[in-house]
């Protein structure tokens, strides 16, 4: 608008060149119509910042100003293209700095309004008001009226329509067959089911997870009690068992990392990677049976020999063959350890992120293991295809005639932490000393009984705050929960929980002291709540219930809880300063039991914390440290 303002005041009286006159109006026009825009985007926000995100009865007046402003990109979109013409028009013998001028302003007003239709088309919700008409299974099977039933039908499938169509939208670069289908409409009723009794924009979430995170510093600055502090002294065997596993996962973290293939080692040594894999891809390889899928330039395969250090002759198979619940791995002979490894890729595609998002349940059921046990269904599905691979093709024979006097080790990180847990325990009786080692696996994995039977050959590893190894639908659940109340409490503008949220999180210092308990607050303090928590006092679905009790483990029952895989070695980070820590970072390793994991923790390490190279330095850290000290 300053702009256009300039420019219409420096050439007020030279608009006689041919084209001049219509020139006028349009600067004339657009500052009229920009000033218009401006007032009415000033007032959102003005009016937006009034209140609280729990109190939006100050803000009741903004639909009116946002159907305002979504009115003026009418006489906005007809001045673009006025201008347009005005440009394109080959008569226009105007100053060549006024044309110049009108051609910026053309562009910016096309580039406004097609990402303004991009942005609505992104966030807008096609159920709107139908979200109210929410009701808990129990509910539903009550009604007496068959209309009531067929509308509640009605809305829930609608609701998953809409999130399959997200899903499709966000994966159309990828060829979907019957497996895609049925994964997209199986993860869009996962959604429909978690978001239907919740009205939270993102925003909201962000100011509720900055409020969590607050909070949970706050209680962690809290001095422990004696007994918390003695029950994490292990004895001597215990440590001694302790350094032996975190020697052996140090040792096969580097198999784990190495199935990610060139993303990985050019993440890793992002300046010479590239130099070191052209001088590479032009060697000699295996044979075309040894390798399935797709490695051009020999890329893939010159990393994993680079991070392994392994030689070509040790590999026994390799897959990058890549599609939803089959997931590229190698099998590969070990000398330092005689072992026969089986490195399972964790998350690196969209096909990956699918099978991910497949988390319902299916039943695994085991001899050895007297109750049935629960596990994730994706990751299973692509267990079953690398156990298929394995027994099937002869791809395990192969390499105990090569080498049988060799041990069986399963390794993974995230998704193929996952995957070779599930593998392993399918493998178990034909092979009843293998040994599984999971990096960063996903917390929504095994049921109980699986997770117990588990302990006798599988070794998880966890850095820090890891977000994945506490991802299950139970603690997504009681994460929502937590945020409904923090938020729904909360008396500050959202605005200013955001802005100073930042600066916590960038430049630390003390929590702010928001409040963040309902305790001692009665409903009729709650004047004006949250749509969501209105809804969910409305309604009383799953997630309003469980807000009223004290544990977060009393989750809704639709949710079985399913369990870390094995053992499990807690790496935590020790550190001075609360945000800056030094290069030379210090990192403490204890046993831990699957029900500290049983809670998301906010950090802003909580995804840093998951990725194989910070893994991956934590144990080569311990374990050096433990070699020095054994040295000494």
């Amino acid at each position: 608008w300053i702009g256009i303002l300039v420019l219409y005041t420096v050439h007020k009286g030279q608009f006689n060149c041919p084209g001049g006159g219509l020139l006028h109006s349009y600067l004339l026009g657009l500052l009229i119509l920009l000033a218009s825009i401006i007032c009415a985007l000033s007032a959102l926000v003005y009016i937006s910042m009034q209140g609280t995100i729990s109190n939006p009865g100050p803000r009741k007046s903004l639909p009116k100003i946002l159907y305002t402003r979504l009115l003026l990109y009418f006489p906005e979109f007809i001045w673009a293209v006025v201008g347009a013409v005005w440009v394109s028009d080959n008569s226009v013998q105007c100053e060549k700095t006024v044309i110049n001028g009108v051609i910026g302003t053309v562009i910016a007003s096309w580039i406004i309004i097609v990402f303004t239709i991009i942005g609505v088309v992104i966030v807008f919700d096609p159920l709107g008001g139908k979200k109210t008409f929410y009701l808990p299974e129990g509910v539903s099977r009550n009604l007496e009226s068959s209309q009531s039933g067929q509308l509640l039908y009605n809305v829930k499938s609608s609701a998953t329509r809409v999130w399959e169509k997200r899903i499709r939208l966000l994966c159309c670069c990828i060829v979907q067959d019957d497996d895609h289908r049925v994964a997209f409409t199986s993860i869009a009723e996962l959604f429909r089911s978690y978001f239907s009794d919740t009205d939270l924009v993102p925003s909201d979430i962000a100011a509720g997870l900055i409020l969590l995170h607050q909070e949970q510093d706050k209680m962690e600055n809290c001095p422990k009690e004696p007994e918390e502090v003695l029950c994490h002294s292990p004895s001597s065997l215990v440590t001694d068992d302790l350094d032996v596993e975190l020697e052996n996962a140090a040792h096969y973290m580097l198999f784990a990392a190495a199935a990610y293939g060139w993303p990985y080692y050019v993440y890793t040594n992002p300046y010479t990677a590239l130099c070191k894999l052209n001088g590479d891809c032009c060697r000699n390889r295996p044979t075309d049976s040894d390798i399935t899928g797709s490695d051009r330039h020999n890329f893939h395969f010159g990393s994993i020999l680079k991070i392994t250090g392994l030689q070509y002759r040790d590999f026994i198979h390799i897959s990058f063959h890549n599609k939803i619940y089959e997931i590229p791995f190698f099998v590969a002979l070990d000398h330092k350890k005689e072992a026969i490894v089986v490195a399972v890729r964790g998350t690196l595609s969209f096909e990956d992120i699918l099978t991910d998002l497949s988390a319902d349940c299916e039943d695994l059921t085991l001899e050895e293991v007297l109750e049935n046990g629960f596990v994730h269904k994706g990751i299973t599905q692509a267990a079953n295809y690398i156990y298929r691979k394995l027994i099937n093709d002869g791809i395990l024979n192969q390499a105990f005639t090569i080498a049988p006097e060799y041990k069986l080790v399963i390794v993974g990180h995230s998704l193929g932490g996952g995957t070779a847990s599930i593998l392993a325990i399918m493998l178990r009786n034909s092979f009843p000393t293998l040994r599984c080692y999971a990096f960063s696996p996903p917390g929504g994995l095994l049921s109980k009984s699986l997770a117990d039977y588990t302990k006798h050959f599988i070794v998880s590893v966890i850095v820090g705050k890891d977000l994945v190894a506490r991802l299950s639908m139970p603690n997504m659940e009681d994460l929502k929960r937590r945020i409904v109340r923090i938020v729904a409490n909360c008396n500050r503008p959202k605005y200013q929980i955001l802005l100073r949220g930042c600066w916590y999180e960038v430049f630390g210092g003390d929590p702010d002291d928001f409040p963040t308990e309902l305790d001692g607050r009665n409903q009729d303090a709650l004047t004006q709540p949250l749509l969501a928590e209105e809804s969910l006092m409305v309604h009383r679905s799953p997630s309003y219930n469980a807000l009223e009790e004290e544990s977060h483990l009393n989750s809704p029952p639709q949710y079985p809880h399913l369990y870390l895989p094995g053992k499990i070695i807690h790496i935590v980070e020790e550190c001075s300063s609360k945000r800056l820590c030094s290069s030379d970072i210090k990192y403490t390793a204890r046993w831990s039991n699957e029900t500290i994991f049983s809670s998301i923790l906010i950090s802003p390490k909580m995804i840093t914390d998951h990725m194989p190279d910070v893994v991956l330095k934590a144990l080569n850290s311990l374990s050096q440290e433990h070699a020095s000290c054994l040295s000494c």
